[in-house]
């Protein structure tokens, strides 16, 4: 039987000039075959549809009496074919064989083609040059990211305008409004200009519940940076990803060219977290903003104009400290230095950091707490633990006090050897760390600990700051040369 592709290659040579020999040859067929197909229709165009089976109805038995009533019943189309046949197999048992799946799969299809629900339909939007840019936040925890062999947990900012396809991506910790608000300003800022509208999903950093609805609504703090920017939002309903279609497939897009890039790089380990993003930003430039370069040059001129300043990054806070030496921070709870304890201070919550500043000056900078309710710098309490060791078996946050594992080894080996002298030694161990220098400390200890000795804060002192000796000032007279005058003139003294 001469397949159509047998006859498109018997045209394609002799359109070349090949004889109707090697045209035939090159195609596969006899030179009597050739010259019948050498125009006219293709051999599937000629094949009448075959009206009878080739072999019986496996399933004609039990199709309109159990299977169509099945069907009918599934009004939504959720019901697998996979579940029909397991179902069809445990009430028929040895009537039905695995290797009848694909041949089931298909029937079940080709009734719902005919007689099936009807199927959710989905609009295709033209886009307009800069009415709109699109934006979310997707995990790219799939490639594997390690800043110095350490796993980087992370989310991406993405910032698609889908009339020309330009991409910004920026990294945040997770999900904040801080995160939002860095993201949304450096796409606008390199951009160069600001769309009519800012579509985006309901992400709780935006959007907030009602309690009478259940609906939506944009918070206060975000309205009033797309105020400041002269934009409007447009959400879609909950549940629905497609309706944000340009950032969903934006996201599928940037993470397969950012995955070959690596694969290319043949390592996915940066230096530092700028490199990291420079990296990513070379990729999403080369492979998605260059194609897009004339669509952008047309959308430009339909962006408005930036405001003179862009807004801060961050949120400020008012906080009085606690006599705990900690004051808390969106529901989470920060050690600062004791010094500050009683007093009022302004502290401004940036996507990755906090800021603790008194009276205008720069107190403490720390990371932002994520996935946990408190972060205790064992450096900002010490001082008066040393004092009061019986607090540290209770502390609320003991185990912020063991800075590293190291730490936490040492102590477990004081309760062994000292008993209930443990939590004095070891608080004077970690004052001792707070002191000078941490990783000195931990050094000393994990060599002490190798070597199964019993130590004390002593021995660990001695070993990481040992004593400067000291030696006596002798105070001689100042010696009479005279003496020695006479002694050369040959007198006596």
């Amino acid at each position: 039987m001469v397949t159509d592709a047998q006859v498109r290659r018997l045209r394609e040579k002799r359109m070349e000039g090949k004889s109707l020999a090697a045209a035939a040859a090159a195609a596969g067929m006899s030179e009597r075959t050739a010259r019948t197909w050498q125009t006219g229709a293709l051999p599937s165009t000629m094949r009448s549809p075959r009206p009878w089976r080739t072999r019986p109805d496996p399933f004609a038995d039990v199709w309109a009496t159990e299977v169509v009533p099945w069907l009918e019943a599934d009004r939504d189309g959720r019901l697998q074919a996979l579940t029909l046949f397991e179902e069809l197999c445990t009430r028929h048992p040895g009537q039905f064989r695995p290797g009848q799946l694909r041949t089931w799969q298909r029937r079940v299809r080709d009734w719902r083609a005919l007689h099936g629900p009807e199927q959710e339909v989905y609009f295709e939007q033209a886009a307009v040059p800069g009415r709109e840019g699109a934006l979310d936040f997707t995990d790219p925890t799939d490639l594997g990211i390690t800043i110095q062999q350490q796993p980087f947990e992370h989310v991406w900012f993405e910032w698609i305008l889908p009339f020309s396809g330009w991409t910004h991506i920026d990294l945040a910790p997770s999900e904040t409004f801080e995160a939002l608000v860095q993201g949304l300003q450096s796409a606008v800022w390199t951009l160069g200009g600001v769309p009519a509208v800012a579509r985006h999903d309901n992400l709780s950093a935006a959007t907030h519940e009602l309690k009478r609805s259940g609906g939506r609504q944009l918070t206060a703090r975000f309205q009033a940076v797309l105020d400041h920017y002269g934009m409007r939002s447009s959400r879609i309903f909950p549940g629905h990803a497609h309706e944000n279609g340009s950032a969903e497939q934006s996201h599928h897009q940037s993470k397969r060219a950012v995955a070959q890039g690596l694969l290319l790089r043949g390592h996915a380990d940066f230096t530092d977290e700028d490199t990291y993003l420079s990296f990513v930003r070379e990729v999403i430039e080369r492979k998605q903003n260059a194609p897009a370069a004339s669509r952008l040059a047309e959308e430009r001129r339909h962006l408005r104009p930036l405001p003179s300043a862009p807004i801060p990054n961050y949120t400020t806070y008012t906080c009085v400290v606690r006599r705990w030496s900690t004051i808390r921070v969106s529901g989470r709870t920060y050690s600062v230095p004791s010094r500050l304890i009683g007093h009022t201070v302004e502290v401004r919550q940036a996507p990755a950091t906090i800021e603790v500043r008194y009276s205008g000056e720069l107190v403490e900078t720390m990371p932002r707490v994520r996935g946990r309710d408190h972060r205790i710098d064992y450096r900002h309490v010490i001082r008066s633990l040393v004092r009061k060791p019986g607090a540290f078996a209770r502390y609320r946050y003991r185990e912020e006090l063991f800075p590293t594992l190291p730490f936490r080894q040492a102590y477990d080996a004081l309760l062994v050897w000292h008993g209930d002298r443990a939590d004095v030694e070891y608080v004077r161990l970690l004052h001792l760390a707070a002191s000078g220098s941490e990783g000195a400390v931990a050094q000393t200890l994990t060599s002490l600990l190798a070597d199964r000795r019993p130590f004390d804060y002593h021995v660990v002192q001695h070993l990481v700051a040992p004593a400067t000796p000291r030696h006596p000032m002798l105070r001689l007279p100042e010696p009479d040369l005279t003496v020695y005058d006479t002694l050369l003139a040959g007198g006596r003294s």
